[in-house]
């Protein structure tokens, strides 16, 4: 095959310099057959297209390569063999050939069948304080010197592009809600519409075109800030395009490489100063003069005020356990005694678990994101401690309880005495009717007169608890008497006599 310029050289010498066939042969060292083609024809380069791919070991096993490539084209993309597992296949049934004709032909085939036809959309544009997207995402960060996996949910005002990002350890519903909190009260407002893709925490059926049954609670929500949802159509990811780009833009920036952090609360104070960083020196996509942190604060006025935080929670009723434990996101909490073996809710917020027996408050704890934990509350079990204060020495509600300091000064001073765990837990009875404030301060006056005793401690409670003895009234000069009357018995005496 020659170049274009051999055949810029031959026609030149041909029609310009007028040589003949023979003495251009000779020259530029070409066969008469191509010098012949190139002056015949208008054409100024010449290309070579192979009809048939020549396979010769590998064309009776096409047939059973395609077959395998078909079954595998089904499965999720990390299911699927490499060309060299399919090469090994096929050695396995008796192909000899080289490894190179298959990865050719597999790329071959994989390649034609990964074309589609592009698709054409619909540039979209938004009003200020008009719409929002949400979405999630998962990422990897570097928790506590550990590697975890953690949700992220992301928020963007669709006018001003301004991005929000915070870190979860699940994408449950009460996540959701606190999401949308924190996301409004960092854009210092609330856009009227809100676009979702069809999570199960907001949409709990899908009907025909946008129709949508929402959940109860998502729906509380959006009426608490006066959102408007609208739910993208399934597997239309464009129509939330923005929040899309956004879950892959700023993943490189944010979470790659992996931050290092020692708790979320500090990779979320970081993730917000990172998203006004980005804000700051990003140009927007529209109005290009400016950044997109300027047109933010521009559409800060058109926001719909906050009306407050949601109360976001997801209520369960459960059983409480006759040890006063009942069973929340794969872990158990303690709760009050009087709560054991009755129905009780459960309402599970963001960061606290608030269990409810006859709408009181019966445990409120920090919520745990690890799985199978027990947390114990130690004063849950003090009725039945009272009633059983051997279990003081081996419950294990009650090893390495945290008590005050002077209550805590008493114990130690009690575990000498043969009966201490019994005078202590006496003392601890106290706290059920006077408070754990007047407790502590009866402790403490007791050690300071250098008394550790059950019954002292109660005593001094007891005296604490007497009212204060009211003052003598002192008598106006007025009032008094000129002449004092004086005690004498012996007017008795003549009354005796008389009778």
């Amino acid at each position: 095959m020659i170049g274009v310029d051999q055949i810029g050289q031959i026609r030149r010498a041909y029609f310009e310099q007028r040589r003949p066939i023979k003495e251009i042969v000779r020259t530029l060292s070409v066969s008469r057959a191509t010098v012949r083609k190139v002056i015949r024809g208008r054409t100024t380069e010449f290309k070579y297209e192979r009809g048939v791919q020549p396979a010769p070991k590998l064309g009776e096993w096409v047939a059973v390569l395609s077959e395998i490539l078909e079954q595998e084209a089904k499965l999720p993309r990390r299911e699927r063999r490499s060309t060299q597992r399919l090469f090994e296949e096929l050695r396995g049934r008796g192909y000899d050939g080289a490894h190179d004709s298959v990865h050719r032909f597999v790329k071959a085939w994989r390649d034609e069948r990964a074309r589609v036809p592009a698709r054409a959309f619909v540039p979209m544009s938004f009003a200020p304080g008009e719409a929002y997207q949400f979405d999630w995402s998962h990422e990897t960060i570097t928790l506590q010197g550990l590697p975890l996996m953690i949700k992220a949910a992301h928020m963007k005002l669709s006018h001003s592009r301004m991005p929000f990002v915070r870190a979860y350890f699940r994408e449950t519903q009460e996540l959701v809600f606190d999401a949308h909190d924190k996301a409004f009260q960092f854009f210092g407002g609330v856009c009227r519409r809100g676009i979702y893709d069809n999570m199960k925490t907001a949409v709990e059926a899908i009907f025909v075109g946008k129709a949508r049954q929402y959940n109860r609670r998502f729906l509380q929500m959006c009426s608490h800030h006066l959102i408007e949802p609208v739910a993208c159509t399934p597997a239309s990811g464009w129509e939330k395009g923005q929040v899309e780009n956004q879950v892959g833009n700023l993943r490189d920036r944010l979470f790659l490489p992996k931050p290092r952090v020692k708790s979320l609360t500090e990779l979320n104070a970081w993730l917000e100063d990172q998203c006004i960083a980005y804000a700051k020196r990003t140009q927007h996509p529209e109005f290009k003069e400016r950044t997109i942190w300027e047109v933010f604060q521009e559409e800060r006025a058109s926001l719909m005020a906050l009306r407050g935080p949601f109360d976001g929670f997801v209520e369960k009723a459960v059983r409480a356990s006759t040890t006063c434990l009942i069973m929340a996101d794969h872990n158990r909490y303690s709760v009050d005694a009087r709560a054991a073996g009755r129905m009780v809710l459960v309402r599970s917020h963001a960061e606290r678990i608030v269990v409810l027996l006859d709408n009181e408050v019966v445990a409120d704890h920090p919520r745990q994101f690890r799985r199978d934990q027990i947390i114990y509350d130690p004063w849950h079990y003090l009725p039945v401690l009272v009633k059983k204060p051997g279990a003081l020495r081996n419950g294990a509600p009650f090893k390495d309880w945290s008590l005050p300091t002077a209550l805590a000064q008493v114990r130690a001073k009690l575990k000498s005495h043969t009966d201490g765990d019994r005078q202590f837990v006496k003392v601890l009875g106290a706290v059920l009717d006077h408070g754990l404030a007047a407790v502590e301060a009866a402790c403490a006056e007791a050690l300071e007169a250098g008394i550790a005793n059950g019954d002292v401690i109660l005593t001094v409670l007891a005296r604490r608890l007497q009212p204060i003895p009211v003052p003598s009234i002192t008598t106006p000069n007025a009032l008094r008497l000129k002449i004092e009357p004086m005690a004498d018995c012996r007017r008795y005496d003549s009354i005796r006599k008389e009778a």
